[in-house]
């Protein structure tokens, strides 16, 4: 996955796969999903990020399995 930042836009763009992208749908006027030809998610365009997305403080946290 990678991440990927304009300030100039105030854009983010979540990559999730390497897939080509066959369709963009607009979840509404600042988020869109762009799906390969299966409908899976190869990735997201978040627009003013910054506000809407916090993109300022991104992390990641791998969260471990409870043991059964």
């Amino acid at each position: 996955m990678k991440v990927l930042y304009f300030p100039d836009t105030d854009t983010a763009l979540i990559q999730l796969s390497d897939g080509k992208v066959y369709e963009t749908k607009e979840v509404n006027e600042n988020l869109y999903l762009d799906l390969d030809e299966n409908g899976n998610v190869v990735s997201m365009t978040i627009e003013h990020a910054k506000e809407l997305a916090s993109i300022s403080e991104i992390s990641f946290l791998q969260v471990e399995e409870k043991p059964a």
